[in-house]
């Protein structure tokens, strides 16, 4: 099992895209659990309504997503256990769309779904080829030298 998270392509595209997507989560991650940057910080954060009416209480929801994307952000940024971070972002992405964006159209200005979709794109790819290039999952499978 633990073989199959650390799984991963010798492919250098993943780098860009880990920097990029684990970069913008810890950031967005971070005003929601810390309230740096202008967030609204944990106990605003998950005092807010859940976007679905079943996610109750609303409170564990809106703090797993909080949480999925500061976490996922600093796996997927490192490389570590790059597909479970890459899920953890998927699904916040994915509901996150559905439902807080979706009303708002595609494009970004209406509060549309334009940037939820390449968060989750990214995430996605991830998710498929694992860390790649310069990740902890690459270090971590690669099979121990023997120095004799």
């Amino acid at each position: 099992m633990f073989q199959s998270l650390i799984a991963t392509t010798a492919t250098w595209f993943t780098l860009p895209v880990r920097l990029a997507l684990g970069l913008i989560f810890i950031a967005h991650g971070a005003q929601k659990v810390f309230g740096v940057w202008g967030g609204p910080g944990w106990a605003k954060f998950t005092a807010g309504g859940a976007p679905f009416g079943f996610m109750r209480p609303a409170w564990l929801w809106m703090g797993m997503a909080a949480l999925a994307e500061l976490v996922g952000g600093v796996l997927v940024l490192l490389g570590l256990l790059t597909r479970a971070g890459a899920f953890f972002l998927a699904v916040t992405m994915l509901i996150a769309m559905v439902g807080v964006h979706w009303s708002g159209g595609f494009f970004l200005s209406n509060r549309g779904i334009e940037y939820t979709v390449a968060l989750l794109g990214m995430s996605l790819a991830l998710l498929m080829v694992g860390g790649g290039r310069l990740s902890v999952d690459e270090r971590l499978q690669a099979p121990p030298r023997r120095r004799w």
